[in-house]
Order: C-alpha cells, then sequence, then structure tokens
C-alpha cells in the first residue's frame, strides 16, 4: 500500500473539522459486521469516507476507504475485521481535507499498547495544541482535528484511561463526542456542553455507541440513555462504569441545528424525537407566517423539509403534497450535457410534479436557508411548472453566523442572511413572499415537542444569534 505523505503546504495547516457519525460495539462476536450495519444507519451524517477497526486477540485490524459504507465494505472486508469489540466512523469533511489520510477510526501502537479513535465535532482550539505537540514532538499524518485526541492520549501516560482522558477534556476546547477502545475496552466521551449527540445502547449482553438511536433500532439494540455531556463512560470486561468530570453548574449547549436539519427524522436527539421537533417547527412557522391572500398547496422541499412542511400543512388545513421528487441516487457529477440545460445541477436531485402544482398558490417549506442559490433555482423550476404564486418558509431562523462545532456551514461573506434583509433575500429568490421562523417559535417548538422547559438556556443557537458558548479560533469572527 503507498504511504500518503503530508504535502508541505498541509503540514501547517489549520486542522479541519468534520460532520460526522460514530458507531461502538464491545462484548459480541459479530462487533464489526454490527459497526457496519451502524455506520449504514448512520450514513446520512457523512458520505465521504468510512472506516472500521476492530480488536482481537490484542490486535487491531482495519478498514477505511472513501465513499459510501456500502462501497467501502463487503463481505470479505468483514471477514478480515474479526473480534469482539469494534468502532466506526462515517465522515463528511469541509473543504480541503477530502483524502484518505483523514479517513477514521485513527489507530496507532505505542509505548502503552493501542488507540483507536473516532470523533464528531470541532476543537477550537486545534491551532494552538497542535502547535504545543509538534513542539513536544509529536508528527501529523492528517489535517484532522481528530489525530489531536491520539497525540494527547499517548503523551499523558500517567495513570488510568480514565483519569487521561479527564486531563484530555481540560484540555481541548470546543466540540467532541468521542469513541476510543484499546486492547482491553472502550470509552464514549461527550464534551462538558454536549453539542453533538452520543447514546449508549444494549444489544443481549453487548454495549454499543451511537451518534443517533436510529443506529440502535437497525441493529436491534436497546437505548439505554444519552452520554451525558461531561461524561466519560468505560467498558471492559470488568463491566459499565461512568465518570462525571464537569461541575453540576456547568452549562450544556446542545447543538438546535441536530433538530433542524442534521439528525435523521426517527432518532430521538438530545431525549426528543427529531420528527415531532420538526412538525411542531412547522406548526408554530404558520402560526407566526401563514401567506397572506390564502395557499392551494404547501409541499416540502425533501427530505429535511418534509417534517415542517407536515406541520405547516396541518396547522392551516391546507393540502400536504410532494410536488418536489428527490432522487436518492445522485452524488457528485461531472459529466453535464453538451448543450446547457438550466438549473442542470439542481433537476440532478429535484424534479417538479406539474399536475400538483400547475396554476396553484405553493407553499415552499425547507428546513433552512444558507447561500440561496439552490432555492432560487427551486423556485425558478416551480414557476417553469405553471406555480401561480411561489411563498417561501423557512422552518429555522435566519442564519447569520458560522458554526464552529462541527457543522458545515460556510463562511459570513457566504450566508445570504448574514448580508441581506429578509427582503432582499425574497427579491433575490424571486418569491412572492419569503418567512423564517422566530427564534422565540424555534425554542417554543422543541418545548411543545417535549423538550425542557429551560430549552433556550440548554441549546446552542449561535449560527442565528452569534452567541458562542465558546470563544471561536482566533480570527473566525
Amino acid at each position: 500500500m503507498s504511504v500518503d505523505y503530508l504535502r508541505p503546504d498541509e503540514r501547517k495547516a489549520d486542522r479541519f473539522h468534520d460532520e460526522c457519525g460514530v458507531f461502538g460495539v464491545f462484548g459480541d462476536s459479530e462487533a464489526a459486521n454490527l459497526t457496519y450495519l451502524g455506520l449504514h444507519g448512520l450514513q446520512h451524517r457523512g458520505q465521504e469516507s468510512a472506516g472500521i477497526v476492530s480488536c482481537h486477540e490484542n490486535r487491531l485490524y482495519a478498514h477505511r476507504a472513501m465513499g459510501l459504507v456500502s462501497d467501502v465494505f463487503n463481505a470479505d472486508v468483514l471477514e478480515n475485521l474479526p473480534g469482539t469489540q469494534a468502532i466506526g466512523h462515517v465522515r463528511y469533511s469541509t473543504a480541503g481535507s477530502s483524502n484518505l489520510r483523514n479517513c477514521q477510526p485513527f489507530a496507532v501502537d505505542y509505548a502503552r499498547g493501542s488507540l483507536v479513535v473516532a470523533h464528531n465535532g470541532t476543537l477550537t482550539n486545534a491551532k494552538e495544541l497542535t502547535s504545543d505537540l509538534e513542539s513536544l514532538g509529536s508528527l501529523f499524518h492528517s489535517t484532522s482535528d481528530t489525530e489531536i485526541f491520539l497525540h494527547l492520549l499517548a503523551h499523558n501516560r500517567e495513570g488510568s484511561l480514565t483519569s487521561r482522558l479527564e486531563r484530555l477534556i481540560k484540555d481541548v476546547k470546543g466540540a467532541f463526542s468521542l469513541l476510543v477502545m484499546t486492547r482491553a475496552g472502550m470509552a464514549a466521551v461527550r464534551d462538558p456542553y454536549g453539542f453533538r449527540p452520543l447514546v449508549i445502547g444494549r444489544l443481549r449482553d453487548a454495549t454499543v455507541f451511537a451518534s443517533e438511536t436510529c443506529a440502535l433500532d437497525l441493529i436491534g439494540a436497546e437505548y439505554v440513555r444519552d452520554v451525558e455531556p461531561g461524561e466519560i463512560v468505560e467498558v471492559d470486561s470488568k463491566g459499565l462504569r461512568s465518570r462525571q468530570t464537569s461541575p453540576p453548574t456547568h452549562p450544556v449547549r446542545q447543538c438546535i441545528f441536530e433538530h433542524v436539519y442534521f439528525a435523521r427524522p426517527d432518532s430521538r436527539i438530545f431525549g426528543q424525537n427529531v420528527y415531532q421537533c420538526r412538525k411542531m417547527m412547522g406548526r408554530i412557522l404558520a402560526r407566526e407566517s401563514a401567506p397572506e391572500g390564502g395557499a392551494d398547496l404547501v409541499i416540502p422541499v425533501p427530505d429535511s423539509g418534509v417534517g415542517a412542511a407536515n406541520g405547516y400543512a396541518q396547522e392551516l388545513n391546507i393540502p400536504f403534497e410532494m410536488g418536489l421528487i428527490r432522487s436518492h441516487y445522485v452524488g457528485r457529477t461531472f459529466i453535464e450535457p453538451a448543450q446547457s440545460i438550466r438549473h442542470f445541477g439542481v433537476k440532478l436531485k429535484l424534479t417538479a410534479v406539474r399536475e400538483e402544482i400547475e396554476g396553484r398558490r405553493v407553499v415552499v417549506v425547507d428546513d433552512s436557508l444558507i447561500r440561496g442559490t439552490t432555492s432560487r433555482k427551486i423556485i425558478a423550476m416551480l414557476r417553469q411548472n405553471g406555480a401561480k404564486e411561489v411563498h417561501v418558509r423557512i422552518s429555522c431562523p435566519p442564519t447569520i453566523s458560522p458554526c464552529y462545532f462541527g457543522i458545515d456551514t460556510p463562511t459570513h461573506a457566504e450566508l445570504i442572511a448574514a448580508n441581506r434583509s429578509v427582503e432582499e433575500i425574497c427579491e433575490f429568490l424571486k418569491a412572492d413572499s419569503l418567512a423564517y421562523l422566530s427564534e422565540e417559535g424555534l425554542h417554543q417548538a422543541v418545548k411543545d415537542a417535549g423538550g425542557p422547559a429551560d430549552n433556550v438556556r440548554r441549546y446552542c443557537n449561535a449560527c442565528f444569534t452569534k452567541d458562542y458558548p465558546v470563544k471561536p479560533p482566533n480570527g473566525s469572527v
């Protein structure tokens, strides 16, 4: 196998963050097979690369590659991943860090044995930590901030894994839901703010960790509970145990965008069903911004807009239809027709159902509006298919600031709501009207869907407010 060395310009690059899913199994003879299935359930959290590392008789076995889970793994590959414990990872990265060296889980052998890590989130002090570790002699082989965890654990050689993880939690800043595997067992760690989700499951005598409950459902595992913010949960031959590292007064800031867009609708995130949250967002959006003069039809932008559109239609008693159909088999394409076809890229993914749209006043509900370019093309497509009016409704507040905690939102300059008023955005989209869910409405929706009454304080909504719970990297804002 060829070695993929870092180019000189990449050695000094900032750490890139990932949108990811993690999955781990301890105590089952089919650990790798179950992890493969779990990664299928988390495929929506990352489509760029996938990897599994297993442990058998004190030896690590790994397979990582670019592509979807079903492309990366087959029966022969899984046959070569033996053992009763394994962790896996699916990844989607920011631009510039798409290559094999950044595929997780990362695994190393060192003086105290073996370490494997898989991580979802972003470290805001990654640049400083990298510089400190390099001064101590660390050599980095990737541009992912996940590798920092390996070096910190390897340098902190004194004490048990629990005590080393406690020191690690104090050193790193930002968002991390982390799985760590040694030859003896496995640990799950969540940052003190609890930005990204991580849950514990049970399958027969095995312990399972996953980013979302939908992955537990796929393998028939029982949901036990969430890993709490600031908690270290360990499992080995002695059983399951946990340690809380955060004081009771430490604030919790779970990512509200998981409910808006990122999580799968059948998952329970932070204790709540995602679909019910999105449906309630649509209901409250309808109360706040029913189209003046009425509408004939509510349609979602599939797939993430379906729940909110359903709630919107139910609240106003307007028919709900799938007026846009999404192709589930489209990846990135480099082939385009020799003759230009208008909005070709959007048409690869979405097509309009003329028979539902023609001559009607349509409300289009989407989960979020980031750059606005795709929404503009969708509206043009609806008009080409005979829509009489097109009213756009967004089931979250305007996104005015980038995320530094594990969601790949664009820079401030690229965020349309950061640089234009609602009226200006509506004009850019060429819509008949545009309205967003209010910040108060968003938190009310989470509460009404069964969330905590104090959820305004428990959620991070910095992408809507610029109120960051943790200081962003230097020079970012």
